[in-house]
């Protein structure tokens, strides 16, 4: 087991509408379930595990790209797919936010007695994940969160994030019961952030003497294992810019989703009324589902599939995310009785998008005309933000002459 990474975000306050919560609750369960299907349970630990894979699952599901909300909320939404999918997934979130983080040894020890897990050995492992990160890696984030994930057979993920008000932002951390030796020598395969001067890291191998000296967390036996690090850093800035995009990669999603490439998927994959502009979310879905990690070196990409609760880069197209909940679910129920063609149809999405990246030549000038053609239509895809329904942006520009 080890600590797979963590992502610095500035630190957003304020609360997730009930509108946009319901969503990403439907279509994060519905993710979840395609890559349990898919790959296991372990595939969806591995990728949970990994932040920056979690950072674009956050953006898809239409929370501010940068934001330390993405964390809460998506554990939040987890949390209530898993409850309700429990018979289909075998998944459990525990913990949470404040209070409820310190609910988490209880639940874990509920969840262990009912599936015959040893429960104090995981209760122990949420302590010592929380205090590590809080305690042993002196960085100044204080923790605020603690989501511990776990299936019946004991494996888990741990996301949990701290705050540094001094500095306004914020630090997840991710740890995978598969992908650590030890808790106190080098656990963390990855730390990244802003320099705010000296850090006193405990579980460094330097601090062997000190640490012996002050800090008595755990006593075994601790193996070195290095693996390749998975970082994320995000930006202050709340719009999305191209640079925050790798520009080929949207590009061609944008071809398969308008430039008639698909058509082969018509009967497998496409119903009556359901138009490029749901298949550019479906084709970002698919990309979350079956990409690689490298893939994911650009979350704000992902937030073209339902743009943000801020409204940047558009506000959340309601209109399009329920037609893509409702693709998703028709996948599921096929899959659930065979492996059907509308989950290979989806799969394909991603491959093809992918195959057509060597031909595209972007134009970086094109970038802000598809932003502003995203908020021109908003209000006819049912667009909304944390503050209304959108609102007809100033400037209007006309980009179908």
């Amino acid at each position: 087991m080890n600590r797979t990474g963590h992502a610095d975000m500035p630190l957003h306050g304020g609360r997730v509408p009930y509108w946009l919560a319901s969503r990403m609750e439907l279509l994060g369960g519905a993710i979840a379930e395609v890559i349990v299907e898919e790959y296991g349970r372990e595939g969806f630990f591995t990728r949970l595990s990994d932040p920056r894979w979690f950072q674009s699952f956050g953006c898809v599901l239409g929370m501010d790209w940068h934001s330390s909300g993405i964390t809460t909320s998506v554990m939040g939404a987890l949390r209530r797919a898993f409850d309700r999918k429990q018979r289909h997934l075998g998944l459990r979130v525990c913990g949470g936010r404040g209070n409820a983080s310190r609910r988490t040894p209880a639940e874990l020890m509920q969840y262990a007695g009912e599936n015959g897990l040893d429960g104090n050995s995981l209760a122990r492992a949420s302590r010592l994940s929380a205090k590590v990160d809080n305690t042993a890696v002196q960085d100044g984030f204080q923790l605020y969160l603690h989501s511990f994930v776990i299936d019946k057979t004991g494996m888990w993920a741990v996301v949990q994030q701290g705050m540094d008000n001094a500095t306004g932002m914020a630090r997840r951390y991710h740890w995978f019961s598969g992908k650590i030796s030890s808790y106190t020598r080098m656990p963390h395969m990855a730390v990244a952030g802003i320099p705010k001067g000296p850090i006193l890291n405990l579980t460094a191998i330097e601090a062997d003497p000190t640490k012996k000296a002050i800090l008595s967390l755990i006593r075994e036996r601790p193996e070195l294992i290095q693996h390749e690090a998975r970082k994320i850093l995000m930006p202050g800035h709340h719009d999305v810019r191209r640079s925050d995009v790798n520009l080929k990669r949207l590009g061609a999603v944008l071809s398969v989703a308008y430039e008639q490439h698909v058509p082969e998927f018509d009967d497998l994959l496409l119903t009556q009324g359901l138009g490029p502009r749901t298949l550019q979310s479906l084709v970002l879905v698919s990309e979350v589902i079956h990409g690689t990690p490298s893939r994911f070196d650009d979350p704000a990409r992902y937030s073209m599939a339902h743009g943000g609760k801020d409204g940047h880069p558009f506000p959340v197209p309601t209109k399009v995310y329920d037609q893509t909940i409702a693709q998703m679910d028709r996948i599921i129920n096929k899959s659930r009785i065979q492996q059907s063609d509308k989950s290979r149809a989806l799969k394909s999405l991603h491959l093809m998008a992918k195959s057509l990246e060597k031909d595209i030549q972007p134009d970086p000038s094109k970038f802000d005309k598809f932003i502003q053609r995203e908020k021109e239509l908003s209000r006819q895809w049912g667009g909304r933000t944390a503050a209304g329904p959108a609102v007809k942006p100033d400037g209007q520009l006309s980009l179908f002459r």
